[in-house]
């Protein structure tokens, strides 16, 4: 690609990411050569792609220069940046990425303090234009996937119903908490191996969504349906009815997938001990809340053990085990933000855009997040 005649616009830096285990990559070359050709100058950090096999030279054959991407009018990265990373950047600047904003330990005040125009992509509201756009939706696609696999892989039973001349072998009972974005694709990756799948929520009016993807649907008589279709709170009793009804249910599961996050606290516990315990030898459960402390009684977060004969893997940042497609989707979801904040080919947010302005975490007194990585 020539770039001589580019023309003049904004310059996007995209960093190499550093967290321990995180191989993603805030663009990839085939959104380079979209946003460049729309008049956005692109500047890759040596060696961005290579966790996710993505070499500098398709970059530059993208349209991109390799150089330092701090210095950017826009940064894009993926994880959470680090006090260095905010080191690195200056007054004026905008950063768009996962910027954990319902944590403890978040950096909103520490961009602000720096002059940094941050927007953070948990943050984007739930609204139907938006949808390119939401991060949290195609990772946790991409985790919901992964999390069924992991489990196929430690569980010491097949998954479909095999019938052999030394038998029959039945499906695999595969139950799903937590029926978000993440829960959804899990029932449809279970049902796609041959198992048997189902689905809980708290929010009953999901269960045609489970069906319709050819699950089964546990009912246990709780309906926890809160603003705008997220899950309120439960109450203590509602909590404890769920508990042991969840508890006699578990027990008769080969399998037992748990994406049940709640923003800015620690995750709900679904799976108790006395469930585990309940549960046959060689069953499997995946607790997809372990960055936030694991719906399981007995996780350890980032780590695969055994209780009562069952395993219990609670892996952490599934979507950057699956860097090539997460990248893939995850870019396009940058891509769309950045394109929605030019005007005339230059970087201009306007901030009566509901998008915008809910998602710049730095200019907000009050955050809006949507709620719970929507697993």
């Amino acid at each position: 690609m020539d770039t001589s005649q580019r023309v003049e616009g904004p310059r996007v830096g995209v960093v190499r990411e550093r967290n321990d285990g995180e191989r993603r990559v805030a663009l990839v070359p085939k959104i380079v050569a979209s946003l460049t050709g729309k008049g956005v100058n692109v500047v890759i950090e040596s060696g961005a792609g290579l966790g996710a096999l993505i070499p500098d030279k398709l970059y530059t054959d993208a349209g991109a220069t390799v150089g330092d991407p701090w210095s950017a009018d826009v940064v894009v990265k993926v994880a959470p940046p680090s006090d260095a990373e905010i080191g690195k950047l200056s007054t004026g600047q905008t950063l768009i990425g996962f910027c954990a904003p319902h944590n403890a330990d978040n950096k909103i005040e520490v961009l602000k303090s720096a002059g940094v125009r941050a927007f953070a992509v948990e943050a984007i509201p739930r609204i139907s234009r938006a949808q390119v756009m939401d991060a949290l939706s195609s990772q946790a696609s991409v985790a919901g996937y992964k999390a069924v696999l992991l489990a196929a892989s430690e569980s010491t039973r097949f998954f479909p119903m095999l019938t052999t001349a030394a038998g029959t072998v039945k499906p695999a009972n595969v139950l799903i908490l937590g029926v978000g974005v993440a829960g959804l694709q899990a029932l449809a990756t279970a049902k796609r191996l041959g198992g048997r799948p189902t689905g809980y929520d708290v929010r009953p009016e999901v269960a045609d969504q489970v069906r319709s993807v050819g699950a089964r649907w546990l009912d246990l008589g709780i309906d926890a349906t809160g603003e705008g279709g997220y899950a309120r709170q439960l109450t203590a009793e509602e909590r404890a009815q769920q508990q042991q009804a969840l508890e006699d249910a578990i027990k008769g599961f080969d399998v037992v997938i748990t994406t049940a996050l709640v923003p800015g606290r620690p995750a709900p516990q679904l799976v108790t001990a006395a469930a585990v315990e309940g549960m046959k030898p060689g069953s499997v459960i995946v607790d997809m809340a372990g960055e936030t402390g694991g719906n399981c009684a007995l996780t350890e977060p980032g780590k695969t053990v055994v209780k009562h004969g069952v395993t219990i893997a609670s892996p952490l940042n599934l979507p950057a085990t699956m860097p090539e497609h997460a990248s893939e989707l995850y870019a396009k979801n940058v891509a769309e933000l950045i394109e929605l904040m030019l005007v005339d080919g230059k970087l201009a947010p306007d901030f009566s855009d509901q998008v915008l302005a809910d998602s710049c975490v730095t200019s907000r007194s009050e955050l809006k997040v949507a709620p719970g990585g929507k697993h």
